[in-house]
């Protein structure tokens, strides 16, 4: 085979356009695998927050995760778990006492749990990463009447896909998570998200 000096200029020309045209598909190739490669690590890798929130985005409400769970009753030496409140309407709120958005939602959940308790339903707030006195006085300090279920080891909130609080499910009569919002509660959605669950008897 002939060196690449030894080749006339036409030659060599035509050796370079010929590199070039298989090199760019070449390129590309490898520039379509690598995004590929990307995309199925993220879908791989997504966590039950993505898997929850895209499937209520689509209409496709997930049965509540860790329903059977029973967790210390907060105040209390009995437990209580998810699913003894099925055939009701829940909103699950995951809150923490030292969270000052939890504190600034506070009002928002008095009125949903007035919402609610008006047609069967409660408000069930979940503690997460706190302590039982600091949860007491907050629930007193804010003048919040719903059950509270503590999460010592955060499986339950996990099962959620929570990473902070606030965050709050709404849980419908079938067990069914129907609505769910990952920061701090406000009134418009409460006025817009529970009336229309409630109105659903099924």
């Amino acid at each position: 085979m002939a060196r690449w000096a030894d080749r006339s200029p036409a030659a060599r020309r035509y050796a370079t356009t010929q590199m070039r045209r298989f090199a760019v598909p070449a390129i590309i190739t490898a520039v379509a695998v690598g995004l590929l490669a990307v995309l199925a690590f993220g879908i791989a890798n997504q966590g039950t927050n993505n898997s929850i929130d895209g499937l209520v985005a689509r209409g496709l409400y997930p049965h509540a995760p860790n329903a059977t769970m029973a967790l210390p009753v907060l105040g209390s030496r009995s437990s209580e778990s998810l699913s003894q409140f099925r055939g009701k309407v829940v909103l699950v709120n995951v809150f923490a006492s030292w969270c000052q958005p939890c504190q600034a939602e506070a009002p928002v959940l008095r009125q949903a749990q007035h919402m609610l308790a008006a047609h069967d339903g409660t408000v069930l707030g979940v503690t997460y990463e706190d302590n039982a006195d600091s949860d007491i006085s907050y629930m007193r300090q804010y003048h919040l009447s719903f059950p509270v279920i503590r999460d010592v080891s955060g499986n339950f909130a996990h099962a959620f896909g929570v990473s902070g609080v606030p965050e709050s499910f709404v849980i419908n009569r079938a067990g069914e998570i129907q609505a769910l919002r990952r920061y701090q509660l406000t009134t418009r959605w409460v006025d817009q998200t529970l009336p229309k669950i409630l109105s659903n008897r099924a």
